[in-house]
């Protein structure tokens, strides 16, 4: 049977930006949650102090919360060697942090879409650094998932690998214990794909997923296509919604992973608009998930 865990998404600046909220605060909010763990962002302040990793998992276990994955947005399609290579080694600390944390997972990605990577470079350079972070991941009992993301908080360009042809070449030059997909079907809207479509084609590498259900307050995809590119985070237009009222069809989508025998974690990224909403996608999600599984 799948588990839930939350991402705090309402509250990404207060834990990475202006220190307003602590992690304790976050988990506290969390355990108040019928969910089974927490994932963790490699961004949140507190984390640059190394000696608080492993009392961070006490603190969740405290809570009665395991610690599934770390969310890390490495940026591997920089075309200098040196920026890839420094991206590389804060890869692998985190991979170390999820060790202390108890987590089994931790995201990657594949990096920029600059303009002037090519797709073969691009390539290249997200495959490469990745197989040395998925071996290095492998000695210390640390799996990889990659996402088909759409772009990070701090990005100022979408991720490289956002389209489905991209992404799944991308998956396929990885072909190696240790390496797995965190499926999100939010982030193939965003790219103008189908994701049932993407979920076939990579069902069978899926270990994690990311649960959400986003909207645009105005425009269409177009539009948001050219207000995305050249400005840091999310483009204004874009909104998470509560899981269960957006475009996802969740039927169909556990429908897929419940044929391959999907049996990990599923990691909810709304409730930007309060705990309310975050409960309600907890209870939309359980109770998918008992339909399903």
């Amino acid at each position: 049977m799948p588990k839930i865990a939350v991402f705090p998404k309402a509250y990404m600046d207060d834990l990475c930006v202006n220190g307003s909220m602590s992690v304790e605060d976050w988990l506290d909010i969390a355990a108040q949650l019928d969910v089974d763990g927490v994932e963790w962002y490699a961004g949140f302040i507190e984390n640059k102090d190394q000696t608080k990793w492993k009392l961070f998992k006490s603190m969740a276990e405290d809570r009665g919360l395991e610690i599934p994955m770390v969310c890390c947005s490495p940026d591997f399609t920089h075309s200098d060697p040196d920026f890839r290579a420094q991206q590389v080694l804060q890869e692998k600390n985190f991979i170390n942090m999820a060790s202390a944390l108890g987590a089994k997972y931790c995201r990657v990605l594949s990096g920029q879409r600059r303009p002037e990577v090519s797709r073969e470079d691009g390539l290249k350079f997200a495959t490469d650094c990745i197989i040395e972070c998925v071996q290095y991941g492998q000695e210390r009992g640390v799996e990889l998932v990659i996402e088909n993301h759409y772009k990070d908080d701090f990005w100022e360009y979408p991720e490289f690998a956002q389209f489905m042809d991209v992404f799944c070449e991308l998956v396929n030059n990885i072909d190696m214990p240790g390496f797995g997909v965190n499926y999100d079907p939010s982030n193939a809207y965003l790219a103008g794909d189908d994701p049932l479509e993407l979920l076939k084609r990579i069902s069978h590498r899926v270990i994690t997923m990311h649960a959400s259900d986003r909207y645009l307050i105005e425009g269409t995809i177009d539009d948001l296509r050219n207000q995305e590119l050249g400005s840091v985070g999310y483009a204004k237009m874009l909104r998470h919604g509560q899981i269960g009222e957006g475009l996802n069809d969740y039927d169909a989508i556990f429908s897929e992973l419940k044929r391959v025998e999907f049996d990990g974690w599923i990691s909810i990224e709304d409730g930007v608009d309060g705990l309310k909403q975050l409960k309600n996608s907890v209870e939309f999600l359980k109770k998918k998930i008992s339909e399903h599984f």
